[in-house]
């Protein structure tokens, strides 16, 4: 089973892999398999999941309310986001102004089957409309029960800061921040971690294993194999193309041992990682098969000695993504 973890200082407990939905419902696979996915989630213990309105055009969100529909409500931690366009791309459909929080909340809602969500995030920053007009909107979400807490995704050290000040003076919990971040991408440790940590925010990571790389599957000199991410959806739309480069593929297949001395798969190596840092709440793992899921749970308690650890350090190098500007959001009006 799945081991649990406060999400930032809040007294919500999530579980520390989370079923998330990006790309794969309504996208890389069929309903009846996103359904199976999300059941194998909640055998194997899972009870948290993640999605966005912008996941294949809302259309992800009601793959995942058809999931979970006659589940359990109080047992389930369901998670959304609000900032890409969605729907006809009109004027106000993208950002985070009051208009488009408050409609697309309701929309959200109305696709999950649900009457709240336990976290609604702020899916970018948004530098075209005031930080006060986002935050008192979302105090307005909170306050009428569509949403019990606010995180943020992707935002800068900065960023955060302000938002949790805000927060604390219109009396909700901003509580969670969901950055990409793997043993291959770990730009927020230098700012954000600590920012984070400061105002009680904690980590709700996507891409543990760099879109899959971390995996295994992919390598050196070699297509990629037929029905994997790489070969199934544009690189562009994941950002799977940074980590697809020889150097970097090399260097994966050296954790291998590692790995194995530990009886795991690379995958759940990856996983594991990703969950030794004590600022991580949970790793959004997702899966275009029943059969994966089962396996990464397996991740879930996994202890990586502290050499172990280092050897990753050594054998990755300098393939590993540094630097706090990369995780800054887009600075043009979305359309």
């Amino acid at each position: 089973m799945v081991n649990y973890r406060h999400l930032g200082r809040s007294g919500l407990r999530i579980t520390e892999l989370t079923f998330g939905n990006w790309v794969t419902h309504a996208n890389q696979i069929d309903d009846d398999v996103a359904i199976a996915c999300v059941n194998a989630a909640l055998d194997a213990g899972i009870t948290s999941f993640d999605t966005a309105d912008i996941y294949a055009n809302t259309e992800a969100e009601a793959v995942l309310g058809r999931a979970l529909d006659g589940q359990r409500r109080e047992s389930l931690e369901i998670f959304t986001k609000v900032f890409w366009p969605t729907g006809p791309r009109g004027a106000n459909d993208a950002g985070l102004s009051r208009k488009h929080i408050l409609e697309s909340i309701d929309g959200s809602l109305r696709r999950l089957r649900t009457d709240y969500v336990d976290l609604y995030q702020a899916h970018r920053f948004d530098y075209f409309t005031p930080l006060e007009e986002t935050m008192t909107a979302f105090a307005d979400v909170v306050r009428r029960g569509k949403a019990l807490y606010i995180g943020v995704s992707e935002w800068t050290a900065d960023q955060i800061r302000a938002a949790a000040t805000y927060a604390r003076e219109l009396g909700f919990g901003l509580i969670s921040n969901q950055p990409q971040y793997s043993a291959l991408y770990r730009v927020i440790e230098a700012e954000v971690i600590p920012a984070s940590l400061d105002a009680g925010l904690g980590q709700i990571v996507w891409s543990p294993m760099a879109q899959g790389v971390l995996s295994g599957k992919y390598l050196p000199g070699e297509s990629a194999p037929a029905g994997s991410r790489a070969a199934s959806v544009p690189l562009d739309q994941t950002g799977i193309d940074r980590f697809l480069d020889d150097d970097v593929l090399t260097r994966v297949q050296l954790l291998r041992p590692l790995a194995s001395d530990l009886g795991l798969t690379m995958a759940q190596f990856a996983l594991a990682w990703v969950l030794q840092n004590p600022a991580v709440s949970a790793a959004i793992v997702g899966a275009s098969r029943p059969e994966q899921v089962v396996e990464n749970v397996k991740a879930s308690g996994v202890v990586i000695p502290p050499d172990v650890m280092a050897q990753v350090d050594e054998v990755l190098g300098d393939v590993v993504k540094h630097g706090p500007a990369l995780s800054i959001s887009p600075r043009k009006p979305m359309t």
